[in-house]
């Protein structure tokens, strides 16, 4: 490849590399707007934009840097790579602040989970409860007395038959909202779960990612 086709890619890839940081400001820039510190749901948000954003930035910087090194590589410290060190020491600063934040909305979360977890063992005990009702002989004649009532067991009915007209409801109409039920409560479970390791593992661990790479890229860019 010749030099000036190593120029044009420099230049090319610097242009891109200030799009992404340029895109990760902007994307930042409506939370700045509204800044309230004081809000623990707002500082929460703080953290998970930067971590969710932050690569953005990560690759914008290691584009600029890479052009910058085609362009002039046996350059010393440039402007260009001197801004380059300059952001990514801001942006690693950020993440180490963003760890804590990270950790003290994992510790909520975690809180509302632990919340949620009781009043999901009340709803699957009742759950139980309610399965174990159906093979319960009195609360079949219930529904043998509660079907007479509404007419939809014909008088003079044998016993046989309004038992299994009462087998009948239970299997087409309670067992399925009993299932139905249990689904839902397994989906929150497992939604909360998610939640929450989510928070741990691509909040918390990934912003102190985030925070080495960007020390390596400003060693880098000032080497």
């Amino acid at each position: 490849m010749s030099t000036a086709s190593f120029g044009r890619l420099g230049h090319l890839l610097r242009w891109l590399g200030l799009t992404l940081v340029v895109l990760f400001g902007l994307h930042l820039l409506a939370l700045v707007a509204s800044w309230n510190w004081s809000l623990e749901p707002f500082r929460s948000l703080l953290a998970e934009r930067l971590v969710n954003e932050a690569p953005l930035a990560l690759v914008g910087l290691l584009l600029m840097l890479l052009g910058s090194r085609l362009d002039h590589p046996a350059a010393g410290r440039t402007p260009l790579r001197l801004l380059v060190a300059v952001l990514a020491i801001l942006l690693a600063v950020a993440m180490v602040v963003g760890v804590p934040l990270s950790i003290g909305a994992s510790q909520a979360l975690e809180e509302q989970a632990s919340q949620a977890d009781g009043a999901i063992a009340q709803q699957s005990a009742q759950l139980e409860r309610q399965k174990q009702q159906l093979q319960d002989p009195a609360f079949v004649d219930q529904l043998i007395a509660q079907a007479e009532q509404n007419g939809q067991i014909p008088e003079g009915a044998s016993s046989e038959l309004k038992k299994q007209k009462a087998q009948e409801f239970i299997e087409t109409q309670l067992k399925p909202q009993l299932e139905r039920a249990e689904q839902q409560l397994a989906q929150a479970s497992l939604g909360r779960d998610v939640a929450v390791q989510q928070r741990r593992y691509a909040g918390t661990g990934a912003a102190v990612v985030l925070a080495i790479g960007f020390v390596l890229v400003a060693l880098v860019a000032l080497l």
